[in-house]
């Protein structure tokens, strides 16, 4: 149903509480979601900021139809064109078709792309403004956060930022905003948020805090596309979080992942951790079985780290396959200031440590021990020893 945020704002988005996978599998989202839009009725034009996923399209124009009718909005203002933001739109344009657009150049594309319509567009850059009336909103750029096509635009009546995708979440909760909700639960998932899809545009998000700081626009909420809304209470918390994950972002933890056969490389993913905690009795360590662990979670893990280990035993002479996605997801994560060390088992060929240092320094890995760890078939007491001894020195190299 749709809910007042203020006496001019309404959130008229959808709660999915049953989604457990996001961008295909790619991302789970064990907490749901939500596909936020919004209502501005400003007293003289109203706006409507984005849409919703297209299998959640009815609903939305009937919440739409009853709040205001859709001929009666004035403006459509689409923040990126992705389709969980954007697909409802051509439900919307069918009852009003000659409703203006205001986006970015590159939303024109995305929103042709998917739609296949030229619809009014009205194409805008950073600082442009729309007069609602009473209020009026400012547009500011925001390319690869995390599309090409991303805006944000603050609307000046109730200093509210709608951010699109940064400063999101996968959260469902009907209670609408960010203080309402357990606290532990909504960082961990906001991290998780960044880590698996912000985190490759650390750069632009550093450089966006700064360029909003400028703007010294007085700021009462953020209103990302998922999850809840951050009120004053604790729009600083999340602005300082972003700025803190941009920048390096490491805890003291070590992660260990790995994917086993017949226990050989686990038994060594044990040793390792063992030597870890000989070496550094405050770090904090995780193992997790690539095979059995989820994916966007280990992910995180590794986000917050700041070393990684890695195992896998050769298998075809590679590595098995969910190493091997993960490794390939951390090339395009390009996580910054993060040691890490390659370890496997084999029986024929040593391929496996060879192909994962590799993989590493392909991610942007700074490497202890180029030639990492590999132990031929079932490691002995004496091999294991070894991989305490490298987990030892592996501890000591990630804090120099």
């Amino acid at each position: 149903m749709p809910r007042k945020i203020t006496e001019n704002t309404t959130y008229v988005g959808h709660i999915d509480w049953e989604i457990r996978h996001f961008h295909g599998e790619q991302l789970s989202t064990y907490h749901g979601t939500s596909y936020n839009s919004y209502l501005i009725q400003d007293g003289a034009k109203t706006a409507l900021v984005d849409t919703v996923w297209g299998p959640y399209s009815k609903e939305f124009i009937a919440k739409l139809q009853r709040t205001v009718g859709i001929e009666n909005i004035d403006y459509m203002i689409a923040l990126h064109g992705e389709p969980d933001h954007s697909q409802a739109l051509s439900d919307v344009m069918a009852i009003k078709p000659d409703l203006p657009i205001y986006c970015t150049e590159n939303a024109t594309r995305s929103l042709k792309g998917f739609h296949h319509k030229d619809w009014d567009f009205h194409t805008i850059k950073t600082g442009d403004t729309l007069d609602l009336g009473n209020g009026k909103f400012t547009f500011v750029e925001a390319p690869m956060l995390h599309w090409p096509d991303q805006m944000m635009a603050y609307y000046d009546r109730d200093k509210i930022l709608f951010s699109s995708d940064p400063f999101g979440h996968h959260f469902a909760s009907d209670q609408l905003f960010t203080d309402k909700v357990d606290a532990s639960s909504l960082i961990y998932e906001s991290v998780k948020y960044y880590a698996n899809i912000v985190s490759p545009y650390s750069a632009m998000v550093i450089k966006k805090l700064k360029e909003f700081a400028m703007l010294n626009l007085p700021l009462e909420m953020i209103a990302p596309a998922h999850g809840l809304i951050w009120r004053k209470v604790n729009t600083d918390l999340i602005l300082k979080k972003y700025a803190e994950w941009a920048d390096n972002f490491k805890k003291d933890k070590i992660t260990i992942v790995y994917d086993t056969m017949y226990e050989s490389t686990r038994k060594l993913a044990i040793a390792l951790g063992e030597g870890i905690r000989e070496a550094d009795r405050s770090v904090e360590i995780r193992l997790f079985n690539s095979s059995l662990n989820d994916i966007a979670d280990i992910n995180t893990q590794i986000f917050a780290s700041k070393g990684v280990l890695f195992g896998s035993p050769t298998y075809n002479s590679g590595v098995l396959n969910s190493t091997a996605g993960i490794l390939e997801e951390l090339k395009g994560f390009r996580f910054t200031g993060k040691k890490a060390a390659a370890f496997g088992s084999y029986g024929w060929a040593p391929m496996s440590v060879k192909i994962i240092a590799q993989k590493l320094r392909d991610a942007n890995f700074q490497l202890f021990e180029p030639e990492g760890l590999s132990v031929n078939w079932n490691p002995t007491e004496e091999k294991l020893a070894e991989a305490r001894k490298f987990g030892a020195d592996f501890a000591k190299f990630c804090n120099e």
